[in-house]
């Protein structure tokens, strides 16, 4: 979107559906070419911000993480939570994830014990993607 431009409502649809803002810095790690490019170029022009990558040090509102089966295991997604986690302050980390049949799916009982494991809870979903599961995951509360 250019400066100065109206969000559309598909724009505002999105940004509702992962409780995010036009003008909000997300950082997005795991990115490689199987990637949503459709939905990730409509998060980018409902922001109208570019996503910042893993070693931009700004902090941000929120973590776009993509994450496979091949990526690793539950101690590996914990520790890329983790990390992931560092440029917070204490906004959501969306995991997405293989939806099931997919090549790469990940097991949900393995997400809800990394983020158990990285002091974040899951709390919705959403249908962002045809191919890609979204996950809200937060900071616990006291922790």
């Amino acid at each position: 979107m250019e400066a100065g431009s109206t969000p559309t409502s598909t724009d505002s649809a999105l940004l509702a559906e992962l409780a995010l803002a036009q003008g909000d810095l997300v950082q997005e790690w795991g990115y490689d070419d199987d990637v949503d490019f459709s939905f990730r170029d409509g998060l980018e022009d409902a922001l109208g911000e570019e996503l910042l990558t893993e070693e931009d040090q700004e902090p941000a509102d929120a973590v776009l993480y993509w994450w496979r089966a091949e990526d690793g295991d539950v101690t590996d997604l914990a520790d890329a939570l983790v990390d992931a986690q560092r440029s917070l302050d204490s906004g959501p980390v969306w995991l997405m994830t293989p939806r099931k049949g997919r090549a790469g799916h990940v097991n949900p009982a393995d997400v809800q014990e990394a983020a158990g494991t990285a002091g974040l809870h899951a709390t919705t979903g959403a249908g962002v993607s045809e191919d890609w599961a979204a996950q809200r995951l937060v900071q616990k509360r006291g922790g």
